[in-house]
This record gives structure tokens, sequence and C-alpha cells, in this order.
């Protein structure tokens, strides 16, 4: 194979009017590709969980407030809609999924570059500028990433799929505590800054190797004309309708919004949540409890990934939703270790709910689904906007009394919840999935399958013909 054919065989556009076999891969073709992205699901969580412990370091270290120390999630999160409705929604249409990864390791990079001469200046704006291109990143990658787990193998397992992957999210969010406990807390002001910009050295240099990785790697293209095939097979024909009437995937990008805000909002005031009502407890401890707590979310990925064997995942995903309710609102009263232990089960309860929105609200919208991504990635924009408001109300009361900022945002997420399993209209589609066999019983044979054949696929056929030389 000449340096020509295999960089013409690594091209990053890819057509998107062409049904390949993508559209029905097994679960053994699918096993490479969803390895890959599942790094990348480990990388935003360990990102997210940095900045969690970050916003308490910053406060110490700058001597800034609770409410502006929230500049860290507003940067971050609020870049999201950003690249999922703009540029990395645009390279994702016109080019593929493979091009919206290697651009979102990209901006990562760059990001994290740009953090450490702000890290050095004790600029605190200037850092928030650097999350902002870190964000911007890590959207273009959610953007990619959570329809393409969705969508790569069996439509049946695609909310399973999506919360295995998840749960290495939620691995990297108990890592990044934990680093912090020992890296930020452990030292004095000057030092503890310094390990800061050790460590996103390290998360430059991986994220750009990561994008080498990405390019010389094949992996399958899912193409528009591959999703309207899934949701033809399906009979969930929602894509029948323009997209700007597919009134499922906004109500579900509300919910996304509510969701990850509350979410985001617990997490970011943690630590501050047990230091104001747990006085022996100092910064270390509370960054380790916070880990503690980050752990039972991933736990809860993998026993929500168990139940969802046995359970419709629209179940799943109200109870989870519901008990969030349930055990975040006696925190807002109660103190000591008794306030702390309703938010780690809450914690637990919010494992399945992001991961299963997305699958949810992809349900059936078949041409749309690249552009739906995008909006429904756009919702973790509530990361941006309820943190600030748990903020100003922590430092006019105590931070106990700021969880009810995220109680109301959850219950508004509730209304998603419930739609999905009583409405009729939202609830065939997210069945006809559930029960589909494309994937498991075979490749369908389709006029545009052999000139769209592409990925893995087109691969492994390449290498047979060459033996066959």
């Amino acid at each position: 194979m000449g340096f020509k054919e295999f960089i013409q065989r690594r091209s990053l556009k890819a057509p998107d009017d062409k049904r390949t076999r993508a559209a029905e891969l097994t679960l053994r073709e699918s096993l490479y590709p969803i390895c890959l992205v599942t790094v990348l699901f480990f990388l935003w969580g360990f990102s997210y969980g940095l900045l969690d412990t970050l916003n308490k370091h910053f406060q110490n270290t700058l001597d800034i407030t609770k409410s502006r120390s929230s500049g860290l999630q507003a940067a971050y999160f609020g870049a999201y809609p950003l690249a999922s409705l703009g540029h990395a929604n645009w390279i994702l249409r016109h080019y593929g999924y493979r091009a919206t990864f290697i651009w979102g390791l990209c901006l990562y990079g760059i990001g994290a570059l740009v953090a450490i001469p702000c890290i050095l200046a004790k600029s605190f704006a200037g850092f928030c500028m650097a999350i902002f291109i870190i964000g911007n990143g890590l959207g273009s990658l959610e953007t990619a990433a959570n329809p393409y787990i969705t969508v790569c193998g069996p439509p049946r397992y695609s909310e399973i799929r999506i919360n295995i992957s998840q749960a290495f999210n939620g691995i990297g969010t108990v890592v990044a505590p934990v680093l912090g406990s020992y890296v930020f807390f452990a030292f004095d002001d000057a030092k503890a800054l310094r390990n800061v910009q050790w460590v996103y050295l390290a998360i430059a240099i991986f994220v750009f190797v990561l994008a080498v990785v990405f390019f010389l790697s094949v992996i399958p293209e899912i193409t528009d004309a591959d999703m309207a095939f899934q949701a033809t097979e399906t009979h969930a024909n929602a894509d029948d309708r323009p997209f700007w009437k597919q009134y499922r995937l906004f109500h579900a990008a509300f919910a996304q919004f509510c969701y990850t805000g509350a979410q985001i909002a617990i997490a970011s005031y943690f630590i501050n949540y047990v230091r104001d009502t747990q006085p022996r407890a100092d910064d270390a401890l509370a960054s380790q409890l916070l880990a503690g707590a980050q752990g039972g979310f991933a736990a809860g990925r993998f026993i929500g990934v168990f139940v969802m064997r046995y359970v419709r995942p629209r179940w799943v995903f109200l109870a989870f939703l519901a008990l969030c309710i349930v055990f975040v609102a006696p925190s807002i009263t109660q103190r000591g270790w008794t306030g702390m232990s309703m938010l780690y089960v809450t914690l637990f309860f919010e494992s399945i709910c992001f991961p299963t929105i997305v699958a949810l609200g992809m349900r059936g919208l078949g041409r749309h689904t690249k552009r739906g991504s995008g909006w429904l990635v756009a919702g973790v924009m509530g990361g941006a906007c309820v943190p600030p408001l748990t903020g100003v109300a922590a430092d006019a009361r105590q931070t106990a009394f700021a969880m009810v900022v995220p109680l109301c945002f959850f219950v508004a997420a509730l209304s998603y919840a419930v739609c999905v399993n009583f409405v009729p209209a939202y609830r065939d589609p997210a069945d006809a999935f559930s029960t589909t066999e494309v994937g498991l019983r075979g490749h369908h044979a389709g006029e545009d399958e052999e000139a769209g054949d592409i990925g893995v696929i087109s691969e492994e056929k390449a290498v047979h013909a060459e033996i066959e030389k």
C-alpha cells in the first residue's frame, strides 16, 4: 500500500447520502470503534472532575467568592452550545465523526497549553479563557461521541452501550478529585499552582497523541442514510417530519439542560457543602469525599446497565431521576454526615440520567440524527447557568440551603421522564428500537451498500483482496 493510498483510505470526509453496512454493525464489528471512543469519555470525565476540584482550590489561592469561582463552570459549559450547534456540528454533518473527534482533541490540547501561562500568572480570567477553549474541544467530542456510541452497533442495546461508555466518564470524575487532594491541597499555594500546570501539560501531550491515533485508525462512519434506514427498519419514522417539528428531541434537550445544570451544581459545591456542614473536614478530606461520591456515581452506571438488561431503560430513567429528587431534598435541611450521605445517594441515582436522555432523545431521528445530537449536547449548557445561581444562593445563605436550586431543576427534568413513559408519541419510538433485530440478524442488502462501504468493513475487504492477489 503506497503513501497516497494510505492517506486516501484515511480521508476525513465521508459521503452522507449513501447507506453503508455501518447501519447494521454487529456487536463484534462495533467493538473496536466503541472501545476507542470510550477513551474520550474518560477524558472529559477527568476534565470535569478536575474542574470541580479547582473550583474550591481557586477560592483558596486567589481569594475569590463561591459565585465568582463558578465562572469556571460558566466558561466550560458555556462553550458547549457554541461547539454542538456551531463548528463541531458543521464538521460532523459535512465531514463525519472521525474528523470531529480529531478537531475536538486538538482544541482540548490547545486549551490545556493556554492554561499553563495563565496559571503561572495567577490570572483567573485567563484560566477561564483556557477552560472556554477546552470546553469547545470537549463539546466537540461530546457532539460526536454520544451519538456515535448510541448508533454504533445494534440499536436494541443503544442505552446499554452509552451507559457503559459513560461509566468510564464516571471513573474519570473519581480519579480527578483524588489527584486534586494530593496534588492541590497537600501543598502551599505556590507549589499547588505549579502542580496544576504540570497536570495540564500532561493532558495536552496525551490528547495530541490520541488525535494521531484517531487519524491512523479506521473506524466505520455512520451516515444520515444509515440512520434513515434504521428508522425505517424499526418503524420509528419520526424523521418523516421536518427537523423543527421534532418536538420529542427539543423536550429531551430541555431535560438535558435542567438535569445537567443540577448535576454540575451539586458536584461543584460538594466540597463547600462538606466544609460548611462538617467543620472538622478540611479541603483535602472534602476532596476525597467528593471522589467517593463520584465513585458511587460511576458504580451507579454499571448497576444501571445491569438493570437495563431486564427492565426497559425508560422505566429505569424515570425511577433514578425521581430518586434524585427524593434524596437531594433532605440535604437542604440536614447537616453533618447525614446531609452529605443524602448527596452521596443523589450522585448514585444521577448516574444513568445523562446518557439515557441522549439515547432516548435520539430514537427515531433518522436523517436528523447528527443535527439532533447537537441540540442534546447543547443542553449541557445548563452546567453554565445553574451553578452560578447555586453560588449566589450559597453566598447569601449557606451551601446546604443552596441545594434548593438543583432540586428545582431536577423537578423540571422529570417532565421528560414522565412523557417518555406515559405519552404514546414519546414512548412508541423508544420501544420500537428496544425490540428491533437490526444488527443481530446479518446485513441487509441495499442498492447503495457496496458503493458506500467505508470504515472497518471496507478496510477488511481491501486486506482480503490484497491477500487473494
